[in-house]
């Protein structure tokens, strides 16, 4: 079964929750007889044709961006090729320009399509993009969500509920490295022996500037982990507060945030727009045993993170709110060990990359199966 990813971003240029999802699902497929390759954009595409671990990616020249859409002309054609050779195309929303490829080309694959989160940011652009966003959605053949919360609040999911298929985000324990001594003992040098945790790109919905409002008066040592458009704004903020308990680490490689991640008392993930449909970091953190904290927003993060189960949920943006989250889990070791062991449990059950990708095969071939027999 050959299966053509398709999305905006991707690995070597990109690292977010989406680019994740997409790998695990490549990596994982090719036990289940699946080969995938990804399609995407590059603002330097050289070499054009790399790969990355063990599937093959074809990246085009981004011609320039506009509100977070990359634009390109040769894309089209490339994808008109490439799905040509594919027996279904995975579509990876949102990114309007998908929508025009998918429509211009009329390259006749069956289709699914990840939602990875409703278009929050450019509303009056939704405006103008909706009818094609509509279109396209409707000549999906399967629309999966990553959480029943996503598809229960998403009002631009409601029309299609009928070909929407839960299936959560999931990691694959086995492909993150192992922490050397030499690495742990770096941190221990670095890091206070009890500290909260934030993981992810540093972006307008990720919610910090509530985290260092929630640190005003409190000396809860905080290390940011991730670089992004608004570290310096974050960094002037920290020291307007005074904030001295608070670390910026930039990006760092995948073995420094594991030891990261086994070393923290909890992760704080104070995202706090739609935008954040998941959150791949708490996945993350449940794999290692760690409880959480994060906002109710109706997205994923709460069905990761259930509240009172694996960690603490607060309303979005009330930094008092989360304040107090963080005073709880603090002051109460053996509450949070079991939030834990809770959330440890919780990923082996829902989360995991083998999981992910045994659902998505399945409805690989409940599509190819319902063309074949039209």
């Amino acid at each position: 079964m050959r299966i053509l990813h398709f999305f905006k971003t991707y690995y070597p240029d990109t690292t977010g929750g989406i680019e994740q999802v997409i790998f695990q699902l490549c990596q994982g497929g090719r036990a289940l007889g699946i080969d995938n390759q990804v399609l995407t954009l590059s603002p330097n595409p050289s070499p054009a044709q790399i790969q990355v671990a063990d599937h093959p990616v074809t990246r085009v020249k981004e011609n320039f961006n506009l509100a977070s859409t990359g634009f390109s002309a040769q894309v089209f054609g490339t994808f008109k090729e490439m799905a040509a050779e594919a027996d279904l195309v995975h579509f990876h929303f949102p990114w309007p320009l998908m929508d025009l490829v998918h429509f211009a080309t009329r390259h006749g694959k069956p289709t699914v399509l990840s939602y990875h989160s409703d278009v929050i940011k450019q509303r009056h652009l939704l405006k103008l993009y909706r009818p094609l966003m509509h279109a396209f959605l409707s000549r999906m053949d399967r629309i999966l969500v990553a959480s029943p919360n996503y598809q229960r609040t998403s009002t631009t999911l409601k029309p299609f509920v009928d070909k929407t298929v839960v299936v959560p985000y999931g990691l694959n324990q086995a492909a993150y490295p192992v922490v050397t001594p030499t690495t742990q003992e770096k941190w221990r040098q670095r890091v206070p022996p009890k500290f909260f945790l934030f993981v992810g790109v540093l972006r307008y919905y990720k919610g910090l500037d509530s985290l260092l409002r929630a640190l005003e008066g409190v000396d809860y040592p905080v290390l940011i982990l991730g670089g992004g458009p608004q570290e310096q704004e974050l960094k002037a903020m920290a020291e307007t507060l005074k904030l001295r308990n608070v670390q910026f680490l930039g990006r760092l490689d995948d073995e420094d945030k594991v030891c990261l991640l086994q070393m923290c008392y909890a992760l704080v993930f104070p995202s706090h727009m739609r935008s954040e449909a998941f959150g791949i970091s708490l996945v993350e953190a449940s794999m290692y045993g760690k409880p959480m904290i994060s906002c109710e927003m109706g997205t994923g993060t709460t069905f990761v993170n259930l509240h009172e189960h694996t960690g603490l949920a607060v309303p979005p943006n009330e930094p008092p709110a989360l304040r107090a989250a963080m005073t709880r889990l603090w002051d109460n070791p053996v509450e949070a060990a079991a939030f834990g062991a809770n959330a440890e449990l919780r990923f082996q059950q829902l989360f995991t990359a083998e999981h992910m990708c045994a659902t998505t095969a399945q409805i690989y071939r409940q599509v190819l199966a319902e063309k074949a027999a039209d």
